[in-house]
């Protein structure tokens, strides 16, 4: 299944060969990382038990 990287939009690979996935390189996977060590990227609210069970 091919899709957009999320962090450059550049089209990767999702199968069990990409092991960066769902990003397209390393070097993507550790900026997006990057960004939430330093608080950019943050959960809006508290997760609630009921968060992971679907209606």
């Amino acid at each position: 299944m091919i899709k957009t990287c999320p962090q450059c939009n550049k089209e990767t690979d999702l199968s069990p060969i990409n092991i960066y996935r769902p990003f397209c390189s390393e070097k993507c996977k550790l900026i997006d990382f990057g960004s939430w060590t330093n608080e950019e990227k943050l959960i809006s609210r508290p997760i609630e038990s009921e968060d992971f069970y679907q209606e």
